[in-house]
């Protein structure tokens, strides 16, 4: 049987924790199903561009990804040693762009795909507390976010007559043929989520714009509508962005799957993350016809690093959700089980409530980042003598 190639990201700050208890889920769940992994970690972010001073990762990195059947990505972002913001490269981006914008664009992973849920044992972090004020059932959705076009196609630039800066252009990219996929994305995704929206158990696809001021979202809602013809069993919407955040707040029940452009999705989604407990929560997947990357949304948070103190099950969903995709794409069964075993394992251990971190639970009742990955971790060994 040959092994399954994963390339593992650790990136910056809070990155490195969590993608090593996310590695040590992987590598147990591969054990207890008996699939065969070969993984390879290649150290990226600024912390990497600092000690080596001209790229953000080694040499040929993003070939060897390209070779990958899978990659996991934890986070990337440094403070820069003179405090003006995060570490820089010499060509004006952040030091980490190459293996996250980078690896987006260059592997087209065009669709970056944000289940929203919130877990039995969670509360949500609205006012900052927790304190459940909708049943767990009502919060169940997922994001579709464009991912290789709208204002992060890198078009623009600042005009500096005089070396003093006095123009800076973004332009915003809306191609028929990216909005298309995108948008096809979530119709199929729609079909096979069996629930639907949780308050009324419809297949609904929402299509969220600013299509009352902006040309490009005109454009990208009537893509939504033409593509939409070919699935006329699921109901279809659009929502304008503003207007859209409060809807998602006050009523998520209402929600099953959401499509939309790039930045609009970078925004309301951490947004929806409040909704599932927070950004330790929740999880990203970039996804393309032939590669996926799979990362934690929550960032490097260097504040935090060093401290044990993140929530590593954002990172463990994420291990999940790659699973997942692999055996859907290889058709092996043995992935998508190990995947599930994941996920239920930390569903047990939300549900159970005695084993979370900080932003789960208080600083007063947290438990170390270490020892939640370690708990993960037990009750995945546990699934092998129940097979």
């Amino acid at each position: 049987m040959s092994a399954y190639d994963i390339v593992i990201l650790p990136g910056d700050g809070i990155g490195k924790e969590v993608m090593a208890q996310g590695e040590k889920i992987l590598q147990i769940a591969a054990e207890t199903f008996g699939v065969s992994l070969s993984t390879e970690t290649i150290p990226c972010g600024g912390e990497y561009y600092l000690a080596h001073g001209n790229r953000d990762w080694p040499e040929g990195s993003e070939e060897r990804c390209q070779k990958a059947d899978l990659i996991f990505l934890g986070a990337v972002g440094w403070p820069s040693p003179n405090g003006s913001g995060p570490v820089l490269m010499k060509n004006g981006k952040m030091a980490g762009y190459s293996p996250v914008i980078g690896l987006r664009t260059g592997l087209d992973l065009y669709a970056n795909v944000r289940p929203v849920k919130l877990y039995r044992g969670v509360s949500h972090r609205i006012h900052g507390i927790h304190k459940p004020v909708w049943d767990a059932d009502k919060v169940d959705m997922v994001f579709v976010r464009e991912n290789t076009e709208g204002l992060y196609a890198g078009v623009g630039g600042i005009l500096a007559p005089g070396r003093r800066e006095k123009v800076a252009i973004d332009t915003r990219v809306i191609t028929r043929e990216g909005a298309e996929r995108v948008i096809r994305y979530a119709y199929e995704l729609a079909r096979k989520r069996p629930r639907g929206a949780p308050a009324d158990g419809k297949k609904r696809v929402t299509c969220v714009v600013k299509d009352n001021v902006l040309k490009g979202c005109q454009f990208f809602s009537r893509v939504f509508f033409e593509v939409g013809k070919q699935y006329p069993e699921i109901e279809q919407e659009t929502a304008i962005v503003d207007a859209f955040t409060q809807w998602l707040i006050t009523g998520p029940e209402h929600y099953n799957v959401i499509v939309t452009t790039n930045m609009f999705g970078d925004i309301v989604t951490d947004l929806a993350s409040v909704l599932q407990g927070g950004m330790g929560m929740a999880v990203g997947c970039n996804i393309g016809e032939k590669h996926a990357m799979f990362e934690p949304i929550h960032g490097s948070a260097p504040k935090h690093a060093g401290q044990d103190k993140a929530n590593p099950l954002a990172t463990i969903l994420t291990v999940a959700e790659g699973l997942r995709w692999l055996a859907e794409r290889k058709k092996d069964e043995a992935l998508r089980l190990a995947g599930d075993a994941i996920e239920d394992a930390v569903v047990e251990l939300l549900f159970e409530g005695k084993t979370l971190t900080y932003d789960l639970v208080g600083p007063e009742k947290a438990s170390p980042l270490s020892t939640v990955g370690e708990a993960v971790s037990a009750r995945l060994r546990g699934r092998k003598s129940k097979k």
